[in-house]
């Protein structure tokens, strides 16, 4: 994530070839995958929202547009050079980029409407502690959206993991490893979608 030349087909390739491995050819596409984040985490205008591992920002543009110009919308990654591209793509809307760690969020508590991480948790050393962070950050009433992998079928998901995240370095989570990690910090109306080996999971501070 920190080569100069991944921001560059990030979003054009790498990250849509990414989508389809992991949630098959009837799984959503990369536009798909927006629209569900942005059902998931409805944000209104006005709303603070942090895109967390945002890469170059394909998402977060998108959730500057839907938070308007009362809005703040912060993405966070831990590339520079992911977040260099970002800042040369074109936005409409103002957008704060933050280099930081997922696992140390450099926010107070409770300060997002929204908070987003898709297509990262999974690539994170300590994901758990990623998802503590979100849970501390997002406001009463906020909402989390997550998207990541998951175990599947008859082998158990530690068996799975042991062999893909040595060939490829993703890891692959228990069924109920991350809803079950919002609900301990309080979240309510934990939803899970599957598609293929992904999952997308929704949360509310009540």
């Amino acid at each position: 994530m920190a080569s100069r030349a991944l921001p560059l087909i990030y979003e054009r390739i790498w990250r849509p070839l990414g989508g389809r491995l992991l949630m098959g050819a009837l799984g959503p596409d990369t536009a798909g995958e927006r629209r569900i984040a942005l059902e998931m985490l409805r944000i209104s205008p006005g709303d603070a929202v942090l895109d967390v591992a945002c890469g170059p920002g394909n998402f977060t543009r998108a959730f500057a547009e839907a938070a308007g110009e009362q809005g703040t919308v912060v993405g966070l990654d831990a590339s520079r050079t992911m977040l260099a591209q970002a800042v040369r793509e074109r936005s409409s809307r103002e957008i704060a980029w933050v280099r930081g760690s997922a696992t140390d969020l450099p926010f107070r508590d409770g300060s997002f409407d929204a908070v987003c991480c898709f297509a990262a948790l999974y690539l994170i050393e300590e994901p758990l502690r990623a998802v503590d962070e979100i849970a501390r950050v997002v406001a009463p009433g906020g909402r989390v959206a997550l998207l990541s992998s998951v175990g599947r079928g008859l082998v158990p998901a530690a068996a799975t993991d042991a062999v893909v995240r040595r060939l490829t370095g993703v890891r692959i989570f228990g069924r109920d490893e991350l809803t079950d990690a919002l609900r301990a910090h309080g979240l309510v109306d934990v939803r899970r979608r599957i598609a293929g080996l992904a999952q997308f999971v929704s949360a509310r501070r009540p």
